[in-house]
């Protein structure tokens, strides 16, 4: 059972901070330099345990997410749109930066993109940008003011995540701050934009980790798929919580803890106490 006790931690970790704008790539890489034997988990890890969490936001937003198809389905036969169907197409288009970028630069997101250089760095950098958009965004745009141009920012944005320590979520919400719509409306459509690049990334990942014996893997697929299972109970409590929590906050708190934490790696990365 020890075994287990750093890919559980990891999955926890991985449901407390894949939906707040603080990078759980980067937390996860960064906890690995703690454990009694410093471990990066590695992309392969990541991405798996990541299914977890989407899965959660499916089975929270599975009406939402059950309307979006069905328009969609519909638009094709009637060759008309209503603003379910033009999200559905809008959210397929702004998948295809991260899912293209994501193809291209493997060998970048398994080696130069993990080291804590760079992501103590992009915390703080991408950090203040977060904190400057939801400062002085508009906040004024709903989903259904989606065009294809703020798709494609939104796509654009939510690529940049490639690199650990952006963040998902915070890239996806500082674009749509930036671009004038509402915390709780740009946090929503950071949720479904995800859903089709993780599972991609996430999948594919899978098949590799199944199928090639060659993959290189921190943990057994026992130990991952334990850890993607806690992700998903965790991640699901978060989404609700998360939500809450927007509708009448900002997101300051996530951009002073993203700042403070990047100087504190910076600061052990400089004392040589952790590798990078």
């Amino acid at each position: 059972m020890s075994d287990f006790l750093q890919p559980i931690f990891l999955g926890i970790l991985q449901g407390l901070t894949e939906f707040l704008p603080i990078s759980s790539s980067a937390h996860l890489r960064i906890a690995g330099e703690f454990f009694n034997t410093p471990v990066d988990p590695g992309a392969t890890f990541t991405a798996i345990t990541q299914i977890g969490t989407e899965l959660a936001v499916l089975l929270y937003f599975r009406r939402d997410i059950a309307r979006i198809i069905a328009a969609v389905v519909r638009s094709l036969k009637t060759r008309q749109s209503d603003d379910n169907s033009r999200l559905g197409w809008f959210i397929a288009l702004g998948s295809l930066p991260i899912l293209i970028l994501g193809f291209l630069g493997q060998d970048s997101i398994r080696s130069t993109f993990r080291s804590l250089w760079l992501i103590s760095s992009v915390l703080i950098i991408f950090g203040l940008i977060l904190g400057l958009a939801d400062r002085f965004g508009a906040k004024t745009k709903s989903l259904s003011g989606l065009s294809v141009r703020d798709a494609l920012l939104f796509g654009i944005a939510q690529s940049l995540a490639l690199v650990p320590g952006v963040s998902r979520s915070g890239a996806t919400i500082a674009m749509g701050r930036a671009l004038g719509y509402e915390r709780v409306a740009a946090l929503r459509y950071s949720f479904l934009l995800a859903l089709p690049a993780v599972f991609g990334s996430g999948l594919y990942e899978l098949f590799k980790a199944l199928t090639d014996p060659s993959t290189p893997s921190t943990y057994s697929m026992s130990m991952t798929f334990v850890a993607t299972a806690i992700a998903f109970l965790v991640g699901y409590a978060m989404i609700a919580w998360l939500l809450k929590f927007v509708s009448t906050k900002s997101f300051a708190p996530f951009v002073i803890y993203r700042v403070a934490l990047g100087f504190v790696v910076i600061a052990l990365l400089a004392a040589g106490k952790i590798s990078a």
